[in-house]
């Protein structure tokens, strides 16, 4: 039996979702739907947080190797305006995010634009419907590359638009060519 419970959806628009209050329930807005999971403060578990933190960790490491103007890296389901028509709004475990986006002011705190990377760690208390719909935004909405990552199963799965997606496990590397340049590492080094 999975832990996930199906989205609750309605349609809302971005000033109605940023309205919302930040009481720990899991949302985003794709298409001009609102996606609701849980009742309750939204759940990691320890994989799940060891691992977002090695990848940010190893994502800023290489970023700091780039020169400027090199953008940033956010994680902790940071907040993405990926389109305004129609609505697309996300929160995303760990991004790499391009120097335009980052240094945009927004009036909402969050960045208006894609990330070159988007990283989701996958969580036992995420419906598959609304793990799919969210991946299919993304890459809708303009991101280049998506990991999926598995921080149980130690994999990594790369999407790209009109590519079938590649999975990589434990004993392989992974580039992020040519989107990431220069980023390289063992997929092992993602987990702890």
């Amino acid at each position: 039996m999975s832990l996930a419970t199906m989205p609750r959806k309605r349609t809302m628009t971005i000033e109605e979702f940023l309205a919302l209050p930040d009481d720990g329930v899991e949302r985003m807005l794709l298409d001009d739907v609102l996606w609701e999971e849980g009742d309750e403060m939204t759940r990691r578990s320890k994989y799940h947080a060891s691992t977002e933190a090695r990848v940010a960790t190893i994502l800023t490491n290489w970023l700091d190797t780039r020169p400027e103007p090199r953008g940033e890296v956010s994680s902790g389901e940071a907040g993405f305006i990926l389109s305004e028509k129609p609505r697309c709004v996300v929160g995303i475990d760990v991004a790499v995010v391009p120097p335009d986006v980052a240094d945009a002011e927004t009036e909402s705190r969050m960045y208006i634009g894609a990330p070159t990377l988007a990283v989701e760690i996958l969580s036992p208390y995420t419906s598959n419907e609304a793990r799919r719909a969210k991946l299919k935004s993304y890459l809708k909405y303009g991101v280049p590359v998506v990991w999926s990552i598995d921080p149980e199963e130690h994999t990594v799965t790369v999407y790209k638009p009109g590519a079938d997606p590649v999975m990589f496990n434990r004993s392989h590397g992974i580039s992020g060519e040519p989107e990431l340049p220069g980023f390289q590492c063992a997929v092992a080094d993602l987990f702890r």
